[in-house]
């Protein structure tokens, strides 16, 4: 049981460490991607910004405002997807929600989550899954828009 307890601790330092310290907090001079995402239900808010070189995301930041669940998300969101490409981004993202919402995932798709599995006991308490969804939910609406932009 103190494994458990120590783990815990451990989530929960890395949580309020993105919430006090958030990463990429910069602004993106002219951004390839961006969205705002908004819980209507708390009022949490996350707005997004990308740009790609290459095909991959060189630089993302975001701003936002609210539960140290939902800007810790995003904080460690920003950190994963540096170098990714938009589908690969896509794809983490999936993971993240299946992990959310309790479904299967692999032990690679794990694996590539990094610091996010600190957020897998938000899953316990159902209406906290929109919090720790919502920057993902702005990425997932950049990557739509920059898509049909760039068809």
């Amino acid at each position: 049981m103190t494994e458990l307890n120590e783990l815990d601790d451990l989530y929960q330092e890395i949580i309020l460490d993105h919430y006090r310290n958030p990463r990429n907090q910069q602004v993106v001079e002219a951004p390839d991607m961006q969205a705002h995402a908004l819980n209507p239900f708390c009022g949490d808010e996350v707005d997004l910004q990308a740009r790609l070189e290459d095909g991959r995301i060189c630089e993302v930041c975001f701003k936002g405002r609210g539960c140290s669940i939902s800007q810790a998300s995003a904080s460690i969101m920003t950190e994963l997807l540096k170098g990714k490409t938009p589908e690969e981004a896509l794809e983490l993202y999936s993971a993240f929600r299946r992990l959310m919402f309790g479904e299967d995932i692999s032990e690679e798709e794990l694996d590539g989550m990094g610091e996010l599995g600190a957020l897998a006991g938000v899953r316990k308490f159902p209406v906290r899954i929109k919090c720790a969804l919502l920057g993902w939910n702005s990425l997932d609406d950049a990557i739509g828009e920059y898509a049909k932009a760039n068809e």
